[in-house]
């Protein structure tokens, strides 16, 4: 294949490229930007007992709706769909900021969550339709790069817009930025026109949502607004139950089912979906500590608290871009997630070492590690997925995905939650002036901390370290049966490389249905081109 004919195919995504990722860096910016104008929002339209809906309502739609855009690209095509998202979640952002009370914010978080729910999935989906598992390695480094970027500044640029402007502006950012997404993706991204017969499968997208509701609530509220054994936790646990399990018998008889249960039959796609929830369990749930760590420990303001993940954010970047290069030369992606499994595993461990006396150095060097291991698993994982299956099915797997390494962050921050609290309250009970620094749940405030005498600050001290060492022992193992089934993997040669595809059962990478998407960008981009548009 010679280089002049490499290079057009390329420009060509690169043109479609920043509009996808402009839509990405909406939904993930959006997650890390309203944390910081939370008090201001409470002083001003009131409502402190359903603060927490403020942020359980975006992730319930977001999370719930991420499997349904998948499938229904897949029917009825990305490109209408993905602009659709687009246009929700403008709208929710732009009510967001007009709220005149805490009842309307929460319903249009939950609008705005709704849109967000296709936009990760459908810039995935859409890569996965453009490019080749091949080439599609060297721009996953873009998408690092989105997620470090909105992961840092996002903290940032809330606490700025706050102090300056107003905390509404916190969603009236998402508008320009939505605007220039939207006109990049109308004018450059061209997908082939969809033409299969449809037959919606309405129960088993109604069991999905009933079910992940259920258990999305069950993480978020468990322990925090009810406690673990209450009326309330016991019946969303057994609707949720209940719901997967009939979700599971409708959708091995249904004609489109919205998650096609034999797309598990496929090792890869197996095993990279469970090592995504597991990796979402644990670095999620443990990552989350972080902040408070740094914060009541080390003395660092809110702000700086940011600032100091940036070692692990920019060790992931780096090592992204330059596993995405090298499974673009190579063709080899096996070795990757063994290596990340392994490196977020020692991560894991090392931080469980993290004491009162640590230093930032020290911990900023622990958490390069669990970079290296974050920037070796988060991309390489969706690539195994997506290579597991068929043009076809590239929505769903992508929704699919998504939708578990977003359950198992969910059920992470909850269980790790509940054993920080558990430890903290223990570690704490009878120290002095220890009473009124717990705010609910596994949050401590440190300007109350701040204020506590310095001799009684030290055993407090040793408290929250002692609670934070038992979350990342805990977030090990997980990463370890991460590790254990990386080793699962095959190597199936990525589309678009020289060696053959070999068929598979299920819509496993040899089960093509003649889509452009899935040949080499050059021939893709031709029939692209010769075929009907989607406008």
């Amino acid at each position: 294949m010679s280089t002049t004919e490499v290079a057009p195919a390329r420009r060509e995504v690169l043109v479609v490229l920043p509009g996808l990722l402009v839509a990405m860096l909406l939904a993930m910016l959006d997650q890390m930007i309203v944390g910081t104008a939370m008090p201001r929002i409470v002083g001003e339209l009131g409502g402190l007992d359903h603060l927490s809906w403020v942020v359980t309502a975006y992730v319930l739609t977001s999370t719930v709706s991420t499997p349904l855009y998948g499938k229904l690209g897949d029917l009825y095509g990305r490109k209408r769909l993905f602009l659709a998202a687009i246009v929700i979640f403008l709208v929710g952002s732009a009510l967001s900021g007009l709220s005149q009370s805490m009842v309307q914010l929460i319903g249009f978080r939950a609008l705005q969550g709704l849109g967000a729910g296709g936009l990760i999935v459908g810039v995935m989906a859409i890569i996965g339709d453009l490019i080749p598992p091949r080439e599609r390695g060297r721009y996953q480094g873009y998408m690092a790069a989105v997620m470090a970027a909105a992961t840092i500044a996002g903290p940032l640029l809330g606490g700025f817009l706050t102090d300056h402007l107003s905390w509404r502006w916190v969603f009236y950012v998402n508008l320009p930025l939505g605007a220039v997404a939207l006109a990049l993706v109308a004018a450059t991204l061209h997908l082939p026109r969809h033409r299969v017969s449809h037959r919606i499968d309405y129960l088993g997208a109604a069991l999905l949502t009933v079910g992940a509701t259920s258990l999305v609530l069950l993480t978020t509220w468990g322990g925090t607004e009810y406690d673990w054994t209450s009326p309330q936790i016991i019946g969303l646990g057994l609707v949720g139950i209940v719901a997967v399990v009939a979700f599971i018998l409708v959708e091995r008889r249904a004609v489109e089912p919205v998650l096609p249960l034999r797309l598990f039959r496929d090792r890869n796609f197996a095993a990279s979906t469970a090592m995504g929830f597991l990796v979402g369990f644990a670095m999620f749930g443990a990552v989350t500590f972080l902040p408070l760590y740094q914060q009541t420990v080390q003395g660092a303001s809110a702000t700086n608290s940011g600032l100091l993940l940036m070692p692990m954010m920019a060790a992931s970047l780096v090592i992204s871009l330059v596993v995405g290069s090298l499974i673009t030369r190579t063709g080899k992606y096996r070795i990757f997630p063994i290596l990340g499994g392994a490196t977020m595993t020692v991560g894991m461990f090392a931080l469980s070492t993290l004491g009162v006396t640590t230093t930032k150095v020290t911990s900023a060097l622990f958490m390069v590690v669990l970079g290296v291991g974050m920037g070796l698993l988060m991309q390489v994982t969706m690539l195994v997925a997506q290579n597991s299956v068929g043009p076809r099915d590239m929505g769903v797997a992508s929704s699919t995905s998504t939708f578990f390494r977003s359950i198992g962050g969910s059920f992470g921050v909850s269980l790790f939650g509940a054993i920080f609290s558990s430890r903290l309250q223990n570690a704490l009970a009878g120290i002095p002036g220890a009473d009124n620094l717990a705010t609910g749940g596994a949050n401590i405030d440190p300007s109350a901390l701040r204020s506590v005498p310095a001799a009684a600050r030290e055993p407090i001290l040793a408290a929250i370290v002692d609670a934070m060492q038992g979350v990342f022992l805990w977030a090990a193992p997980f990463a370890l049966v991460a590790f254990v089934l990386a080793w699962v993997i095959k190597a199936v040669p990525l589309r678009g490389s020289v060696a053959p595809e070999p068929a598979a059962p299920g819509g496993a990478p040899g089960d093509t249905t003649g889509d452009p998407s899935d040949e080499h960008p050059v021939q893709g981009q031709a029939r692209l081109r010769a075929t009907a548009a989607e406008d």
